[in-house]
C-alpha cells in the first residue's frame, strides 16, 4: 500500500531542499564576487553542492516513478525538479569561468547581479515552502513569483548598463570578453530563476 499523504509531503519537502541548494550556490558565487581569494575554495564547495542537488533531483524522480497518485501533475513535478537542479548548474558554470579566466575582483555592477540572484533564489525557496498548500497560499505564492519577475527585470537593466560600461571603458579585449561572458551567464541564471517562477505560477493556476 502507498502512503499517499507521506508521498505528497515528500515531493514538496524535496523541492524546498533543492531550492535551498540553488540559494546556497548563489551565496557561494556572491562570496567570490566580494572576495576573489576564496574562488578556489568555493569552486570545490559548489562541485559538492552540485552533487547534492543531483541526489535530491534523483530522489524526486525515483519517488515519481514509484508513486501512483501525485499531488500535482507528474510533468510539473518533473519540470520543477529539473529546473531547480539546472539552476545549480548555471551557478557552477559561472564560478568555473571566474576561476578559469583568472578574473580577479569583480566590479560593483557584477556584484549587483549576484545580489539579485540571492534575492531571487530566496524568493524561490519561499514559493516552494508555500506550495505545499496551494489553495491557502495562492496569493502569497503569486506575490513571490511576481517579485522574482521584477528582480529579473532589474537584472536586465544592470546587464545592459554593465555591457555598455565594458565597451566604453575596458580597452583590453581579453578582459572585455571575460567579463562579458560572465555577465551573460549571470543574466541567463536570472532568466532561469524567472523560468522556475513561471513554472510555479503555472502550477498555482492549475490547482488554486
Amino acid at each position: 500500500m502507498f502512503n499517499f499523504q507521506h508521498k505528497n509531503t515528500e515531493f514538496f519537502d524535496c523541492f524546498v531542499e533543492s531550492a535551498k541548494c540553488f540559494y546556497r550556490g548563489a551565496l557561494m558565487l556572491d562570496e567570490v564576487m566580494l572576495d576573489y581569494t576564496r574562488a578556489a575554495e568555493k569552486m570545490k564547495a559548489i562541485i559538492d553542492l552540485e552533487h547534492e542537488a543531483d541526489a535530491i533531483n534523483d530522489k524526486i524522480i525515483d519517488e515519481l516513478n514509484q508513486t501512483f497518485i501525485t499531488p500535482i501533475d507528474r510533468e510539473d513535478i518533473f519540470a520543477l525538479a529539473n529546473g531547480l537542479d539546472d539552476g545549480v548548474d548555471y551557478l557552477q558554470t559561472t564560478l568555473q569561468r571566474l576561476v578559469i579566466y583568472r578574473t580577479g575582483q569583480a566590479k560593483e555592477g557584477v556584484v549587483s547581479m549576484t545580489k539579485l540572484l540571492l534575492e531571487s533564489t530566496s524568493e524561490i525557496i519561499k514559493s516552494f515552502e508555500l506550495l505545499k498548500d496551494i489553495k491557502k497560499n495562492r496569493e502569497l505564492i503569486l506575490e513571490s513569483t511576481h517579485r522574482i519577475g521584477k528582480l529579473e527585470s532589474e537584472g536586465d537593466r544592470v546587464y545592459r548598463q554593465e555591457i555598455a560600461y565594458l565597451f566604453d571603458n575596458v580597452k583590453d579585449p581579453i578582459e572585455l570578453i571575460k567579463w562579458k561572458d560572465i555577465l551573460e551567464n549571470l543574466e541567463d541564471t536570472l532568466d532561469h530563476c524567472e523560468d522556475v517562477s513561471d513554472m510555479i505560477r503555472g502550477v498555482v493556476m492549475k490547482y488554486a
